[in-house]
């Protein structure tokens, strides 16, 4: 692992802005409610992150960070993890730590997001699309499995969409993908108003990455590891970031008016208490894409993976083991 010298903290600042999108939040309540339930604290679940080979790569100019664990690409199954917004890949390490030893793997953080370098030409669907597809033709990947929560969700639905391709299988949820869209007060702040989204570059990324956590996690309690990276990794890009969401709106159309011609086996996921984008948008793509499972999880926020991380390692071993 990358190691970093110097932690980057959540300061008064970040907590204040924080705060105030929380006060403004109408869904914070509930969430709250199901915390309490939860007795949902401060103590990190996880001391520290496990492992993972962090490495800076470039490909087609483009430089990212990544991780992969190859033990047996000619027997064993491929998976790839696409990061989530405003996580990093780091978010996947108790994951990884399991997954590792059975498969596979390979993760990067998305260029424009996380440790990644960051361009405005990088935000948009089809540009995270045609990257993937550079990615796996830069490691050789073949029939492999991807795992694509949040805005990685859109990029994998726009690459199987728009590129030739082997995919074996889907994971995806908790992101854009079947109109109509049910948007909580947040995403739509995000989407449709040009004053929110520079209220979002003004307050930074500890701000971002504190009101995350605070609509995002209704179990989990990221580590000061997790979030010293977030931070750090999101620093300066949040300008560029905002410009996804800008575009939002427009690149959906092209994955809805596509769904009913995946064929590739997909099992959607779906946090119960979602504070992001509602289950019922889980609900309308699986009713919209012919090959899909829906799974819903209980108790779980936006971030199903974090969560609850134990049942999203038993749902992609299971869901990799029926389609290799």
């Amino acid at each position: 692992m990358i190691k970093q010298k110097r932690l980057t903290k959540i300061n008064l600042y970040d907590k204040f802005n924080a705060a105030f999108v929380s006060l403004i939040t109408p869904e914070m309540k509930a969430l709250n409610k199901i915390r309490k339930q939860n007795s949902y604290s401060k103590q990190p679940t996880l001391e520290r992150p496990f492992d993972m080979p962090l490495e800076f790569i470039s490909i087609n100019g483009v430089q990212i960070r990544m991780a992969k664990s190859i033990i047996d690409t000619q027997n064993k199954e491929t998976i790839v993890l696409l990061s989530a917004f405003p996580h990093t890949i780091l978010a996947y390490s108790p994951i990884w730590e399991v997954l590792k030893k059975e498969y596979n793997l390979y993760t990067y953080d998305l260029p424009g997001f996380g440790a990644s370098e960051t361009k405005a030409e990088y935000m948009s669907f089809t540009f995270q699309a045609d990257f993937l597809n550079s990615f796996l033709s830069h490691f050789d990947i073949e029939n492999s499995h991807l795992v694509a929560p949040d805005v990685g969700m859109a990029t994998a639905l726009s690459y199987v969409i728009n590129h030739k391709n082997k995919i074996k299988s889907l994971m995806i949820g908790d992101g854009p993908a079947a109109l109509p869209t049910s948007e909580p007060s947040i995403m739509k702040k995000m989407v449709y108003s040009s004053f929110w989204r520079i209220m979002f570059v003004i307050a930074g990324s500890g701000a971002l990455i504190e009101s995350a956590k605070n609509l995002g996690n209704v179990r989990y309690v990221p580590n000061k590891y997790e979030i010293s990276d977030y931070k750090k990794s999101h620093n300066g890009k949040v300008a560029n970031c905002m410009k996804w969401f800008k575009k939002y709106p427009e690149a959906l159309k092209d994955i809805d008016k596509n769904l009913k011609n995946i064929q590739i086996p997909t099992k959607i996921f779906w946090g119960e208490h979602e504070a992001i984008l509602h289950k019922e948008n889980g609900v309308n793509l699986n009713k919209r894409m012919p090959n899909s499972e829906l799974e819903i999880f209980e108790n779980c926020g936006h971030f199903v993976y974090q969560d609850d991380y134990p049942r999203f390692i038993r749902l992609i071993q299971t869901w990799v083991e029926k389609h290799k």
